[in-house]
């Protein structure tokens, strides 16, 4: 059975997660730094990891495994997990892939560099309810496929 993985930190989708989770009977792991609400569900298990760069995803990354979903929108983390052959869904719903991956990491340097050189401003669009919708559709596909062909 598919267990999923949540970058909870910076997570707007957290009650999604939990939603789909329940729905399917999986186990979900909400990896922190600090402690945070979250719905009192004997499926869901908060992961405190220790403060410092990087705790969380490394945490995600080794635990994670081929029959897995990740939740984050952290690139480096999703092409890790991609690497142990899990499925990795952004907050929007867009799916990473190994085919994008490569072009996401790229983009994430290139726009990392235009921020500190001043050339853009500002992070990116809050999350709106159509994707929120988007979000709920991918991850319960992701998890009716990872339930057939795992």
């Amino acid at each position: 059975m598919p267990e999923i993985y949540v970058d909870a930190d910076a997570c707007t989708v957290k009650a999604e997660v939990v939603r789909v989770g329940e729905r399917h009977g999986l186990t979900m792991h909400f990896v922190t730094n600090q402690w945070m609400r979250l719905d009192d569900s004997p499926l869901v298990k908060r992961v405190i990891v220790p403060e410092g760069p990087d705790a969380a995803d490394d945490w995600i990354a080794d635990a994670i495994t081929a029959r897995d979903i990740c939740i984050t929108n952290d690139i480096p983390l999703a092409s890790r997990c991609l690497e142990k052959g899990a499925q990795v869904l952004g907050q929007s719903g867009k799916p990473f892939d190994g085919a994008g991956i490569g072009m996401a990491l790229a983009m994430r340097d290139l726009n990392r560099h235009l921020r500190e050189t001043g050339e853009i401003r500002g992070g990116g669009r809050a999350v709106s309810q159509k994707d929120r919708s988007a979000f709920l559709s991918a991850l319960e596909n992701m998890v009716q496929a990872a339930r057939r062909c795992r």
